[in-house]
């Protein structure tokens, strides 16, 4: 039986959290963000849009039903660390192939336990997203310290999870053809496309319009991602050129990025949108959704008014932008999940409201 705490996080404002490690034992300096999500935290663990985040779960049992060769997002998860109440390293699951720890130590990824993580979430809430440092507990608070004012969080989130070269994934009934910009792409997303008939084509992030244009896609999507979408003026830039020409759908970072390609604004949130229990009311039919969400960064909702972007979904906590659209252009996208069915289908319509353009499109061609 452990007695004595062997890990701990150091806050860059000098709190400090004492706890047990498990998966990778490195040290590290992430941002500090949290999930309310009650299951999924393989889908967390593996979302490229945590890359160099230390994510504070904040249901108390995590590890308990293992990891399965299914449920993947990505193949090789980036996120920065995994901070949890009270870890479960026996999981009782016929489809678990491997604990959470031993996944987390093939990729590298710290995670420490027995942390008050009501506490600390309190404290992100009540003081904002900051960096944080997961040591051993013999690090010192002045030490830390240091190596947090000394360490930077990184700026290449996107070009580090993006995929180097395009691939390809086929549908059984194929109908369409979309070209996907990888951001650091959910591959359920991909699933969700193929399975509506589309064979997606996922290009890097930094792809130019041209290329994409060769492509003759019947439609463009642009992924999810993590970091600030002003860091990507590349793929804002491939969007600007492509509007217009193509029924565009894009998801959370790629929902960001199209209202910043039509002259909009984004800012950070005080500590983000984190869990599969957001309300969104749409505003075009009234209802609310139950939404799952993992970003740092909303639109402004008063640089709308300048550009032709129309807002047509609104998040009921704090009334953030949660959908655009220009009817003109088929362009449209949201700030949540649909793919992460988290009413379970609340939001599966958006994929077909995709597919319709798509075959209006095809239609008046």
């Amino acid at each position: 039986m452990i007695t004595e705490y062997n890990r701990k996080l150091i806050l860059e404002d000098g709190q400090e959290y004492y706890g047990y490690g498990f998966g990778d034992t490195e040290d590290k300096v992430c941002e500090i963000v949290f999930n309310t999500s009650m299951v999924g935290y393989q889908e967390i663990l593996s979302d490229p849009s945590y890359t160099y985040q230390a994510v504070v779960m904040t249901y108390p049992l995590i590890g308990n039903y293992g990891m399965t060769d299914d449920d993947y997002e990505t193949k090789a998860p980036t996120i920065g660390a995994l901070i949890v109440r009270e870890y479960n390293d026996e999981p009782s699951n016929f489809r678990s192939t491997a604990s959470l720890s031993k996944v987390m130590q093939k990729y590298g990824v710290p995670g420490i336990y027995g942390v008050d993580t009501r506490k600390l979430t309190r404290s992100i809430r009540d003081f904002g997203s900051r960096k944080v440092l997961i040591t051993n507990a013999s690090t010192s608070l002045e030490e830390g310290l240091k190596i947090l004012a000394e360490t930077g969080i990184p700026t290449d989130a996107v070009s580090k999870v993006s995929c180097t070269e395009a691939w390809c994934s086929i549908a059984e009934n194929e109908r369409y053809h979309v070209a996907a910009i990888d951001c650091g792409m959910k591959l359920n997303i991909v699933r969700s496309l193929n399975k509506r008939g589309c064979r997606v084509t996922i290009v890097p992030w930094n792809t130019p319009a041209e290329e994409i244009e060769k492509l003759c896609p019947d439609g463009v999507f642009i992924s999810n991602g993590p970091g600030d979408p002003t860091d990507v003026p590349q793929t804002i830039d491939t969007i600007k050129n492509l509007i217009g020409k193509y029924p565009i759908f894009g998801i959370c970072l790629g929902h960001q990025i199209i209202s910043l390609a039509y002259g909009a604004k984004t800012y950070k949130l005080k500590f983000g949108h984190r869990g599969g229990n957001h309300p969104v009311r749409n505003l075009e039919t009234n209802k609310i959704e139950i939404t799952s969400q993992n970003h740092s960064y909303a639109v402004d909702e008063s640089s709308l008014s300048g550009t032709e972007l129309t807002a047509t979904h609104i998040n009921l906590l704090d009334n953030t932008i949660e959908g655009v659209k220009c009817d003109k252009d088929k362009v449209f996208s949201v700030q949540y999940h649909p793919e992460s069915a988290p009413g379970p289908q609340d939001s599966a319509y958006l994929f077909d409201r995709f597919i319709n353009l798509m075959k209006e499109d095809k239609n008046n061609a």
